[in-house]
């Protein structure tokens, strides 16, 4: 998670408590609160530029450019004078491209604090220019550091400085945190409730991998204030991090009582889809869609998830439904070869094979990777379909990029067997699963009878040495078995045939095999023939 999710918006003393509780409430990211009151607040002082400014940093903090920008120029509309206004008509011209443009507002939002000689507004501008500098995709971190230290200068004791200090300097060098540790740490100095600072040094712990001196940073977080929300959050994501989503699911809930928002449950629910607690997740989803919350991401989490948590029998029938919806109503750019993918599993855990190649196929076009993955999957649902040389196809294409495993061997066997009837390389198929699996009878079994159809008239005898390891392998006591008793039988009359002919008479052994089919089936012609039984 970035830092720049926990990002404060300033407060000061100068305004009214209707915009301190708006930047609060945003800050503990109670955002549906949070709109209601910066919405309230313009309606009752429509031509406060201040008002915009901070507007804008809402949807900012949330990601919602297009509406941050929008905001802003509307605060400029409404009241060009105020310095936060021409910073806020500064950043809607830097996010659409124009750092030239933009700088030309900054300094003149600078220089009317600087001629008013305002020390706080003119820190506050400052702090303003630099949140876009830090904030946005195309960063300025040197400027934003110069820029915070001149806030330092103007206002010394404002916390604000020292947490986008610390973000700036944590930006520019995250191998080495330790001036933005600093700067957190100044934090608690000027204000020793605040559990801001903690929590940004406990984030800087976690990304180094340091779970221990994270969690004890997310405790004293919620020591100093039980109410902070991002410390849970920020904590559940830590455990999810390192594979602890007890641990998560608690600090999530506990997250929830402070903000128990619709949109906070669409946060816990992509937190949870992202810590792979995939039922979970399902009944987060269904509730939100119960309560009116849908869009494009909570189809896709929810057809995902019924992809992977299995406990609803009836769940992948759900989950295509929710794949459906997904495709209907998601931007064309927002599709991914994963969404195809998992479409694809989806008809294919409902039976659907034929629908679910043209979604593997599909995906496969878009993902060189992907297609050798799922070349065993398709290859194998085009051998169920008795499509051989499809199945061909896709197993000789995973082959040259990974060996196949001995049951992909198996059915490659069978396709060439049963297909194009090229029985070289079914026999060389079969003789991959023999090795590969030397204990598994069928493969013996299979070999024989491509060896079989390569010596129809028994001049070679080929697959003599085949059929004798089938009933090597094959305990006496499961020769019966459904599974068993065709490929027994079989075995056992090749060889009771092989040791009577001319090229190894040995009447005793034939007598064994043929003792084996006659045991199986009392009324076999062939058995009853050899043994001269009416």
């Amino acid at each position: 998670m970035k830092l720049t999710t926990l990002f404060i918006l300033t407060a000061f003393i100068t305004f009214g408590q209707t915009l301190k509780d708006a930047i609060r409430k945003t800050d503990n990211e109670r955002y549906s609160d949070a709109l209601n009151d910066f919405n309230a607040l313009i309606a009752r002082e429509p031509n406060i530029g201040d008002n915009y400014f901070y507007f804008g940093q809402y949807y900012m903090v949330k990601g919602e450019i297009d509406s941050a920008k929008m905001i802003w120029a509307k605060g400029f509309q409404m009241d060009n004078l105020s310095p936060l206004s021409l910073v806020g008509n500064g950043c809607a011209i830097y996010l659409n491209g124009n750092a030239d443009g933009a700088k030309l507002e900054f300094e003149k939002a600078l220089l009317a604090t600087k001629s008013k000689k305002d020390n706080l507004k003119n820190a506050e501008v400052r702090r303003g220019i630099a949140t876009i500098y830090i904030k946005s995709e195309k960063k300025n971190l040197d400027e934003a550091i110069t820029l915070l230290n001149e806030a330092i200068l103007k206002e010394p004791n404002n916390e604000e400085n020292y947490l986008l200090l610390g973000d700036a300097q944590y930006e520019k060098t995250p191998n080495n945190a330790s001036n933005a540790i600093k700067s957190y740490n100044k934090v608690l100095e000027i204000n020793p409730k605040s559990p801001r600072g903690i929590v940004r040094v406990a984030i800087i712990y976690q990304r180094a991998q340091s779970p221990d001196e994270a969690q004890k940073k997310y405790n004293e977080a919620k020591l100093v204030d039980s109410t902070y929300a991002p410390a849970y959050r920020e904590n559940a994501e830590l455990n999810m991090k390192f594979n602890q989503p007890k641990k998560a699911i608690e600090n999530w809930k506990k997250y929830l009582k402070l903000n128990n928002s619709i949109e906070a449950r669409y946060r816990y629910a992509s937190a949870m889809f992202l810590g792979k607690q995939y039922c979970e997740v399902i009944d987060e989803i269904n509730n939100l869609n119960a309560n009116g919350f849908k869009n494009f991401y909570t189809d896709r989490m929810l057809g995902y998830s019924y992809v992977e948590c299995t406990t609803d029998p009836d769940g992948y029938k759900k989950g295509l439904v929710a794949m459906d919806q997904f495709f209907a109503n998601a931007p064309a750019d927002k599709i991914q070869w994963l969404d195809i993918k998992n479409k694809g599993i989806l008809y294919s855990k409902t039976g659907s094979d034929s629908l679910a190649i043209l979604e593997f196929e599909k995906a496969s076009k878009l993902n060189p990777e992907l297609a050798k993955e799922l070349s065993g999957d398709i290859a194998k649902m085009y051998f169920k379909a008795k499509k051989y040389d499809k199945a061909i196809e896709y197993y000789t294409f995973k082959s040259q990029s990974t060996k196949l495993s001995p049951a992909e061997e198996f059915e490659l066997g069978k396709a060439y067997y049963f297909g194009p009837k090229n029985y070289v390389l079914a026999d060389t198929a079969f003789l991959h699963v023999n090795k590969l699996s030397p204990s598994y009878a069928p493969g013996y079994w299979w070999r024989a009878r491509t060896l079989l159809q390569q010596d129809l008239n028994n001049e070679k005898w080929l697959a003599q040495p085949s059929y004798e390891k089938v009933l090597e392998l094959v305990k006496p006591e499961e020769r019966g078995s459904n599974a068993n008793k065709k490929m027994v039988m079989e075995s056992a009359k090749y060889c009771g045939d092989y040791y009577v002919s001319s090229t190894a008479k040995n009447p005793d052994k034939a007598k064994q095999y043929w003792q084996i089919v006659l045991d199986l089936d009392p009324a076999d012609a062939q058995a009853k023939g050899f043994f001269k039984i009416k």
